[in-house]
Order: C-alpha cells, then structure tokens, then sequence
C-alpha cells in the first residue's frame, strides 16, 4: 500500500516547485488536501501522477502541477469568493477551501443561482472560450482562470476585466482535459 503522504510531499516538491506553483498558500494547501480522496477506488495509486486521472462520469481530474500552476496565477487569498465552474471530483474545491476561501459552484454554461460580484472563478477544465456571463460575475479586482482549448493543446488563461472587456494572459500549455457541458457541438467544414 502507497504511503500517501509521502507521495504528497513527493507532489510538491517534485513536480509544483519546478513548475513554478510560487503561492505559499496553494502549496499549503497542495500539501495537505488528500488528492487520494478524490479519485475513484482503482485509480488512488495514480492520485499523485503528473496526469489527468479519470473519474466517475467522465470528467478528469487536473494534473498536480496545472491545477497547482492555475491556482498558484490566481493568487487565492483567505476570505475571497469563488465560483467553480463544472468541479471535477470536488479536488479542485478543496483546495480553495484549505486556502480560507468560500466557494460556490455551477455544472455547466449556465450560471444558475451563481450571484456576483466574485473574486475568483476557476473553470475545472479546459473550454474553448470564457464565457461573457462568468466574466460579468467578476468584482473590480476579480480574476478568472482556466484553461482554453485548441485543435491541438489546452493553454492555462488568467484574465481580468478591465475597460468592459475581457483581458487574458497565456501561462503555460498544459494536458487538461476539455468540459464536456461547454463543448460546442462539430459543424461540418471541409
């Protein structure tokens, strides 16, 4: 049986640090949430993989270092608000909370009962856009991450309004795993 705890700190210290996760916090937290939890039965030995882990329904987890990095960009602090857009497995919701923040969270494309203004919404997966409605739930100073997909590669975004308008700014390429609810359906093309 993997002694789980090790392989945590192996996490941190082996694939967040490198990778610049800089946040004290996030590798606080990183650090202490059992990322084991929150993977199905057969896949706990694969919980600390630098890789997308399968869960139940389809939906993938993160791999450490993208969720870390991610976060990390998005400087969570105590006390802020967030929205998680379509939580993979509750992972990604247990690490804002181990970091002090209060988190609600919605499925899909619609914001639902989701009341603004919100310091930090983070989309647990890779869409082809931010869209405009999660934006405008942001307060002054809030920010929004991700990761947005391509044909080829899913990319880490941070962004902030600003002006009315939607800013972004590229991190890193990383292996995460598109949202099924956003996906927009194939249209013939030649």
């Amino acid at each position: 049986m993997q002694d789980f705890s090790v392989a945590r700190r192996a996490m941190v210290d082996s694939q967040l640090r490198p990778q610049a996760v800089t946040d004290a916090a996030v590798l606080d937290a990183m650090g202490a949430v059992p990322r084991e939890q929150y993977v199905p039965d057969g896949a706990r030995d694969f919980a600390y993989v630098d890789r997308s882990v399968m869960l139940d329904g389809g939906r993938r987890l993160m791999p450490p270092a993208a969720i870390g990095r991610l976060l990390s960009e998005l400087a969570p602090r105590p006390g802020e608000r967030a929205l998680l857009v379509a939580p993979a497995g509750g992972y990604a919701r247990a690490l804002l909370e181990a970091i002090g923040l209060t988190v609600d969270s919605v499925d899909g494309p619609g914001i639902g009962t989701a009341a603004g203004p919100y310091d930090l919404i983070l989309f647990d997966g890779a869409v082809d856009r931010f869209p405009p409605a999660f934006a405008a739930l942001l307060g002054s100073a809030g920010r929004i991450g991700g990761a947005i997909s391509t044909s080829s590669v899913s990319r880490i975004m941070i962004g902030q309004v600003a002006g009315g308008s939607l800013g972004l700014r590229p991190i890193v390429d990383a292996d995460i795993a598109p949202i099924a609810a956003f996906e927009r359906p194939q249209a013939f093309s030649f």
